[in-house]
């Protein structure tokens, strides 16, 4: 089986470079070689980068207008100015609102906070939520997390006289707005060192300029907007990230303390995982599902009682997003799957009343599961459509999309990601636009996204001192991923499909005594090729599990690979349609059996004749019945063994011989006495009595039968069976129907009667018996 993305092991950094660095900065020699290619070469970075601190974020009053910024926000204070923050209702958005609110409260301002609705406002400002403020007496807007793009409604409010403060860290327009105030990390006219800050951690840079001192109280919403926004983890973001890791493990706060508790996590060992795959989703939640203003109340909140309910409130809707997200996905999922769309390279997926909240997350999960460019859209009330887009590394989904930006209602988004709303009119021919700008780059026959492979190791290395010493670089994120790690077991075993629904799998990588537990998250559709690959080759992260309070080792998988075909067992004495669920190529040996299970077939699976010539439609092929012989099967598999690269076997058997055997030279002469004794035997009436006389099965004699008339011991007309006085001496073994039931028995007790590894061995050996089996290892 191939893997999903195409690899690329990094080099070998210099071993006396190696040395050097581990014998000056005191790190085992594996970490050295990660931190290198990390592009840190020398001690003074490593040390910078294994040692962030406070010291290591840059002056806020270097980033352009910030002085500015501060000077208007002071004045509004002292004047009892109301100010409005005006928020996002992401992770990012919430944490940047919270960190504003409260820096604001603590010098005495007369403040509040308005995030617009999802659905029915959307991202960033808007001239009739403006308006809504002004009327309601707001004499200064601080935007955070959004505001850049806002230049209509930033030039309402300045028109009215009311100075908006922009404090932004997405993509600059061609024209900025005309705000009083713009404080942007990588600002035309600024010249701020690190231009990757997220919202929160331009928001941080406020506060402190505010505060004109580090704003030690709010390092850990800093951390927890910028874990979630995916921003580089790197420069002073790590540092900012690391600081707000320790606050966290400690924070009074009741918001974090019932969060952690929700969420089951353990406080006192929060880190960036825990932020990103549970507090931070749990955020997101209440901005897809409704209010996010409930997030900034949970977080700034000093009643634990209050946090407690907020929380249990918070867990309520990501439990819902959870269960919109699964439906929606499997839904999505089988659209995907249609033989329409698996021609396509691009998908766009519609549906009445899908939850608009999730669909960005739903594009993300089909994105993964086809490698296909994916919009997910739902049909509004007003018969217009509406959601996100994802894509892969060489699709840039923006580029593709502005192509067609006069269909469109409203777009936005980058290489990766887009938002977008449409009407029903336009659909098709945005459909037919993204698939032509996926033929303008080859996307077909583009390479799959870049997987970068740290270190390769085998399992008995892959210890608790290597993760330990792998911790020292953390925290992990954007541009400084966790190690991948890529491991060759000699075997895989205890291969199981877990969770619920089974769309989780876990297994062991075995080798010199040594183990290594696997999960797989989504993957639990792959258990049967793990089971059947000759070798595996797993990437994946190295992390713990702890179950019930006992932490072993594990490979959290990434991608993994198979060499050589895979060889599915799914032997079978009853053909059901279950069985034919594969998208394959079905081989019948039999004419009549591929006519009467011809509708058990998917919509795109192939069905064709072993005896006429076939190419293999995707990459897998099933034998469905048994062959006659084993020399056919040999012809079948050799003949098209560069077609495929899973072989899954039902080897049904309509009539079964093996068990019943050949009968017996005794066996023979009873029947040919009596043939030579009794004449007008009437084979339609009297075969039963005849078995019993001569102590035969039924259908052994039948088989006995024939193969005495192709001799010319007999002679059959009209179903009255004669002996032929002084038949010519013959061998049993030249008649056609013996030879034909030596084959068949030879054939089960291979096919059939054999267990998997005999079986799996008789395939391997006889698809290419010179060369060994292919290999289809990216």
């Amino acid at each position: 089986m191939k893997s999903r993305y195409t690899w690329q092991y990094l080099p070998q950094p210099r071993a006396a470079l190696v040395t050097e660095l581990a014998e000056k900065c005191q790190l085992a020699p594996a970490v050295v070689r990660l931190l290198i290619n990390r592009g840190l070469t020398d001690q003074t970075t490593i040390e910078k980068f294994l040692n962030p601190g406070v010291d290591q974020l840059h002056d806020p009053l270097l980033l352009f207008d910030m002085q500015k910024a501060v000077d208007r926000i002071r004045q509004a204070i002292e004047a009892n100015q109301l100010i409005t923050v005006y928020g996002d209702y992401d992770a990012d958005g919430v944490t940047s609102t919270s960190i504003m609110l409260e820096t604001l409260e603590s010098l005495g301002a007369n403040v509040n906070i308005y995030i617009p609705d999802r659905f029915n406002e959307g991202y960033g400002p808007h001239e009739s939520s403006f308006k809504q403020l002004l009327d309601a007496g707001t004499q200064l807007i601080v935007t955070v997390d959004n505001g850049i793009s806002g230049n209509a409604p930033i030039a309402y409010a300045q028109a009215q006289g009311v100075d908006v403060i922009v404090t932004d860290h997405h993509e600059l327009p061609p024209e900025l707005p005309p705000a009083f105030a713009i404080v942007h990390p990588r600002h035309p006219q600024g010249h701020y060192p690190f231009g990757d800050l997220s919202g929160v951690g331009v928001a941080f840079k406020v506060a402190r300029a505010l505060l004109e001192e580090t704003a030690v109280d709010s390092f850990d919403l800093a951390a927890i907007g910028t874990i979630g926004d995916l921003v580089s983890l790197t420069d002073e973001n790590r540092a900012l990230v690391s600081l707000g890791l320790q606050q966290l493990q400690q924070s009074t706060r009741p918001g974090i303390t019932a969060l952690c508790e929700v969420a089951g996590i353990e406080q006192a060992k929060i880190d960036e995982q825990s932020i990103g795959f549970a507090i931070a989703p749990r955020l997101n939640a209440l901005g897809r599902l409704g209010d996010a203003k409930d997030g900034v109340k949970l977080l700034t909140t000093f009643d634990p009682d209050e946090a407690t309910e907020l929380a249990k409130f918070v867990q309520t809707q990501n439990e819902r997003r959870q269960q919109y997200v699964k439906d929606i996905a499997a839904t999505a999922m089988e659209m995907a799957q249609t033989p329409e769309n698996q021609q396509r390279q691009t998908l766009v997926l519609t549906h009445a009343d899908w939850h608009e909240g999730v669909l960005g997350i739903v594009a993300s999960r089909i994105v993964e599961a086809t490698g296909k460019p994916t919009l997910v859209l739902t049909e509004r009330e007003d018969h217009t459509y509406k959601g996100s887009g994802r894509s892969v590394q060489a699709f840039n989904l923006f580029n593709a999309l502005d192509q067609y930006r006069d269909l469109m209602i409203s777009f936005g988004g980058h290489h990766m990601a887009a938002g977008l709303a449409i009407t029903a009119d336009n659909l098709a021919a945005l459909s037919a636009g993204l698939e032509a700008q996926a033929d303008a780059v080859d996307l077909r026959h583009q390479a799959h996204d870049a997987l970068k492979i740290d270190l390769q190791l085998p399992v008995p290395e892959v210890t608790t001192d290597f993760l330990q010493a792998c911790q020292q670089l953390a925290p992990f994120g954007t541009d400084n991923p966790a190690p991948q790690i890529a491991v060759t077991p000699e075997k895989v075993t205890d291969v199981r499909a877990i969770g619920a629904d089974k769309a989780h799998l876990k297994f062991k990588l075995t080798a010199a005594n040594a183990n290594l537990d696997v999960i797989a998250f989504q993957k639990g559709q792959y258990a049967e090729d793990l089971t059947a690959a000759d070798q595996v080759t797993v990437v994946g992260e190295l992390g713990e599990n702890v179950w019930q309070g006992r932490r072993t080792l594990q490979l959290q998988l990434t991608d993994f690979a198979t060499s050589g075909i895979e060889i599915i067992d799914k032997r079978t004495t009853h053909l059901t349609r279950h069985l034919f669920q594969y998208t394959a190529t079905y081989v019948f040996f039999s004419a009549k059996l591929q006519q009467q299970l011809s509708s058990y077939l998917p919509a795109d699976a192939t069905a064709v004749s072993a005896h006429e010539s076939f190419n293999v439609v995707g990459d897998t092929l099933v034998l469905v019945d048994l062959p006659t012989d084993l020399a056919a099967l040999t012809t079948l598999l050799q003949a098209h063994q560069q077609e495929y690269d899973k072989l899954i076997s039902f080897f049904y058997m309509a009539h079964p011989v093996y068990l019943a055997g050949m009968p017996t030279r005794a066996e023979f002469s009873r029947l040919f006495k009596f043939t030579t004794t009794h004449r007008g035997i009437n084979l339609r009436t009297q075969l039963t009595t005849l078995a019993n006389y001569l102590h035969l099965k039924k259908e052994l004699l039948i088989f006995m039968i024939q193969v005495f008339s192709e001799l010319g011991f007999v002679k059959i007309v009209d179903g009255v069976m004669d002996g032929v006085a002084q038949p010519a001496k013959a061998d049993l073994q030249s008649a056609a129907s013996y030879q034909q039931r030596q084959q068949q028995m030879t054939a089960e007790q291979v096919l059939v009667y054999s267990n998997y590894q005999e079986l799996k061995n008789w395939l391997n050996a006889h698809i290419v018996p010179d060369e060994g089996a292919k290999s289809n290892v990216s």
